[in-house]
């Protein structure tokens, strides 16, 4: 589960790149042949396809508008050169797929931007009376009205696309958001543990520390016993606290997978736990454990839509989507879970393959017995 994940908007926006690039460059080219006369001319519309290329690949990254005016310059000019001078109604091509682009991105005057680009493209179209003595209705068709219908529809479209991706960016940040606010759930669970355990040892402390000195002149035994006592339970603090920070305090494994379960759907992320076998009483706490840090690094590292936890007698295996299609990477966080595993006489496996994360362990009969003899 790699830290830097790409965002589902992102991941679509690649697509349609690997996609429809080359398709826009082949109608691009097909333009060009079709309706330049010259070399010179297949120059100037050559210049429009550019920058229909330069366009959609800006709107692919989500910065189209950076490159919006110069593209639009460039198409609007090549428009009329191509209805006045190569007599060809074809190169509205490059002027409607960088108006259906840049139109929708526009934060205000949408309507009258869309408005603004058919007339436009009908009066250039129109234009071509001024130098054709070809029949009216002909010129009309080719040069207005499929052009400006063809445009209408492709910017008209291009505005359900925006919104759907708005809708994928808004669900992507409420998604990080409650990712987040799990782990600062996590967060406060924790403080809570370490509050328990030290709070309630310094108040004990404190106290034995005030009769201690009391005690130290009229009965001094009494005192050492006390002081005795404080030894031992700052020790046995340090110890439940060094258990704290490396979660080996014992967890009850049904807890933990309520928890799982309740932080999973809270992130939008369908959850399916598959039970082989009853788990075993000494395996539970060591499950517990692994069940505990692949759910907060699924939710904080993996963009996971959904997740499968099976449950055997001494294993678990949780299985999530939304993994990197990269090579597998540095453990980080469960670098730490797996020694705790391995210490305990267990297994810690984890696998990355076709955009699914595998994270298993698994306990031998001994363990379990050592578990719980503890």
């Amino acid at each position: 589960m790699a830290e830097d994940t790409e965002p589902a908007w992102g991941t679509l926006r690649r697509l349609n790149l690997t996609m429809f690039l080359p398709l826009l460059a082949v109608a691009g080219a097909l333009v060009v042949a079709v309706a330049a006369r010259s070399w010179w001319q297949a120059l100037v519309l050559s210049a429009s396809v550019v920058a229909v290329l330069v366009v959609f690949v800006r709107w692919a990254a989500g910065d189209v508008l950076r490159v919006a005016l110069p593209c639009l310059v460039v198409t609007a000019a090549v428009w009329p050169f191509s209805v006045l001078v190569a007599g060809s109604g074809a190169a509205f091509f490059a002027l409607c797929c960088v108006g259906s682009f840049v139109i929708p991105q526009l934060s205000r005057h949408r309507g009258a931007a869309a408005v603004a680009l058919a007339t436009y493209v009908a009066t250039v179209g129109a234009g071509r009376l001024l130098v054709s003595h070809e029949d009216v209705p002909g010129v009309l068709f080719q040069y207005v009205l499929v052009p400006t219908g063809v445009t209408v529809v492709a910017v008209g479209l291009m505005f359900p696309n925006k919104r759907f991706y708005d809708v994928v960016t808004e669900l992507e940040e409420a998604r990080e958001r409650e990712a987040e606010l799990a782990v600062t759930r996590e967060r406060v669970r924790f403080a809570g543990d370490l509050h328990d355990i030290q709070g309630h040892t310094l108040h004990v402390v404190k106290l034995k520390t005030a009769l201690a000195r009391k005690l130290v002149d009229s009965d001094t035994e009494r005192a050492k016993q006390e002081l005795h006592e404080i030894h031992e339970l700052v020790s046995d603090t340090i110890t439940q606290t060094k258990e704290l920070a490396y979660a080996q305090r014992r967890l009850n494994l049904s807890a933990e997978l309520e928890n799982a379960r309740n932080l999973f759907e809270a992130a939008g992320i369908h959850v399916r736990v598959n039970r082989e076998a009853d788990v075993a009483p000494g395996a539970s706490e060591l499950l517990g454990q692994v069940l505990r840090e692949t759910t907060t690094n699924i939710l904080r590292h993996a963009q996971a839509t959904r997740v499968r936890i099976t449950l055997s007698e001494r294993s678990i295996t949780i299985v999530n989507d939304g993994a990197q299609r990269t090579p597998l990477p540095e453990l980080r966080g469960l670098a730490a879970l797996e020694q705790r595993v391995a210490a305990d006489g267990g297994e810690l496996t984890v696998e990355q393959d076709n955009g699914q994360f595998r994270t298993a362990a698994g306990f031998p009969r001994h363990v379990e017995e050592a578990q719980e003899n503890r």
